[in-house]
Parts: structure tokens; sequence; C-alpha cells
């Protein structure tokens, strides 16, 4: 059996972050958590139990589901760092549109593209938990 590093090291740094975000963020970066961490359920069941054709479909709904998430506590709370989040999202879900109206298979390009868009939100998250621990020290 051939167990793979990158989907470990991509949940547990999840995992890690969003642990992080519950107990050290302030609401923002605490629904920010939630929405990653039901995000990549989501996926993961998708890819489980889904066809291929039907996967990348929905695979491209929940992006934009993510995006809209994003966009939603960024209007919200008005933090930089949901921004990003919010762009990232909107390259994630790019990606996943690319690949779809080219009728491309997953490569290496998407696999590495997707992973460092995944942690470029994980660590929007990080600076949200760092910047409202500060914001609580000063109070």
């Amino acid at each position: 059996m051939h167990v793979s590093l990158a989907p470990l090291l991509g949940w547990t740094a999840t995992l890690v972050v969003c642990g992080l975000a519950w107990v050290r963020g302030g609401p923002a970066e605490k629904w920010g958590a939630a929405i990653v961490l039901g995000g990549s359920i989501a996926s993961l069941l998708i890819q489980i139990f889904l066809p291929a054709r039907i996967e990348a479909v929905a695979l491209l709904l929940l992006e934009g589901l993510y995006g809209l998430s994003f966009l939603m506590l960024a209007l919200r709370y008005t933090s930089p760092w949901l921004g990003g989040a919010m762009l990232l999202q909107a390259i994630q879900f790019s990606l996943h549109a690319y690949y779809i109206v080219g009728e491309r298979p997953h490569d290496l390009t998407y696999g590495v593209v997707n992973n460092l868009n995944s942690a470029g939100v994980l660590i929007c998250i990080l600076f949200g938990i760092f910047v409202s621990g500060r914001r609580r020290v000063e109070r």
C-alpha cells in the first residue's frame, strides 16, 4: 500500500490551523476555520464518492461556495486576511474552471497550484489569528 505524504501534511496543517483559530482566534478566524474545515471534508467526500466528471463540477461549485463564504465574512468583519483568503479562493475557482472547460485531467500543475493555494488560505488564517491575539493584548 502506497501512502502519499502530501495529503497527510495537508490535513495536519488544516487541523492545526483550524484548532489554533478556534482556541486563539476571534470570531472571524473561527468562522474562517469552520469554512476551511467544512470545505475540506466536503471536498474529500466529493473525491471519494462521485465519478470523475461529476466530481469536477461538484468541486467547482464547492470552490464557488467557499469564495462566497469568505466574501460574506469579509463584508462582515473587514479584515485584511479575509480579503487575501477570498482572492485565493477566486484563484482556486478559476483553476477548477480552467481544467473543466479545457477538459484537462488533473496533472502535476493542478496539484501544485491547488496545494499552494490551500496553504495560502491557511497562512491567511494564521495571520488573522496573530492580529487578533495582538489586539487582545493591546486592550
